[in-house]
């Protein structure tokens, strides 16, 4: 199944908790925060204006992301969990070297 988001909307699948701290120590499950990092699936195709054209979406397909605590909606897709949010959500472009 494909998923194609409106407007500003984009699709991002959320990275993987972290399992063991920075200092070696392993957490349990009920210890993880909710990561607040991922990588985006889909991008729509910017929201309309007043003027009726469509403002340039700054983000891609692939993009590496970070978002706030609770941001946008989880969806489930053949078994995959997703969030759907507006480019408003996002807070920064991961730089990979």
């Amino acid at each position: 199944m494909k998923i194609e988001p409106l407007g500003d909307k984009i699709v991002v699948k959320r990275l993987e908790a972290e399992e063991v701290t920075a200092g070696g120590i392993g957490l349990p499950e009920t210890a993880k925060e909710m990561p607040r990092e991922g990588k985006i699936i889909a991008v729509g195709p910017g929201k309309v204006l007043d003027s009726g054209e469509r403002s340039k979406v700054q983000l891609k397909k692939g993009d590496r992301v970070l978002f706030a605590s609770y941001a946008g909606t989880e969806v489930e897709l053949d078994g995959e969990e997703y969030l759907i949010m507006s480019e408003d959500d996002v807070l920064a472009v991961v730089q990979t070297k």
